[in-house]
């Protein structure tokens, strides 16, 4: 028997996946707390502490309704088993965070997919993605952050999806420089997103999508007022 992982969820809910190449999706968020890499424009910095502290009961998490850094821990047979107490019907998980590659979601992926699900990973790239294959890896990658770290070949090359948020011509440019080394974008979605849903950012986006055959990401969960 495989060891269990302890999984340590900041947030849980049911909703619609509102970015990226699965917008429209009902999906089960689980959002794994913990994150090095400082984004400055990051909306969930409540997820990046990790502090036993903090620790607190799953219902009090899923029933809070501010943001809040406090987490419960579970592995992930108990996590499935939350999933039906909960009465949840989407069956796509999104594992976000927080930076969820920070753990080995090979046990909880492969669980899913075993019980009927479909799982999304949405990561930084500056982990190893470790997931069951048939996970649909998004990588944002985050460059040139606070934290120092390097986004991950190996998470590029794995990514289905590649969801980048740009503000200005030099964050395409930092996208180029990533993809370069990357050895074929064949069968991969490449996505910009306009930071904070600014004017100047989308028209950029819209325009780079146009020209390079590229998808446009926006926010919609925002734009409609949904979680």
């Amino acid at each position: 028997m495989s060891k269990l992982i302890t999984l340590n969820i900041n947030e849980m809910f049911e909703t619609i996946q509102g970015e990226g190449a699965h917008t429209g999706i009902p999906s089960i968020f689980v959002r794994l707390q913990g994150c090095p890499v400082g984004c400055p424009w990051c909306d969930t910095k409540h997820t990046w502490t990790l502090d036993n502290a903090l620790v607190t009961t799953a219902q009090q998490v899923i029933d809070k309704t501010n943001e809040s850094e406090h987490f419960f821990e579970i592995d992930e047979n108990k996590l499935l088993s939350l999933f039906s107490e909960q009465g949840y019907v989407a069956k796509h998980v999104v594992i976000t965070g927080g930076e969820p590659c920070m753990y080995d979601l090979r046990p909880l992926t492969t669980l899913l997919h075993n019980n009927g699900f479909s799982t999304q990973i949405e990561t930084s790239g500056t982990y190893e993605v470790l997931c069951d294959d048939r996970t649909y890896v998004t990588v944002s990658p985050k460059i040139n952050m606070k934290g120092g770290m390097p986004v991950l070949l190996s998470a590029l090359e794995r990514a289905n999806e590649i969801k980048h948020p740009i503000a200005m011509q030099k964050h395409i440019d930092e996208l180029d420089a990533l993809l370069a080394d990357v050895s074929s974008l064949a069968g991969k979605q490449v996505c910009l997103q306009p930071i904070s849903q600014q004017p100047r950012a989308t028209e950029l986006a819209v325009q780079t999508c146009i020209a390079r055959n590229w998808r446009l990401s926006l926010q919609t969960h925002k734009y409609i007022g949904i979680e």
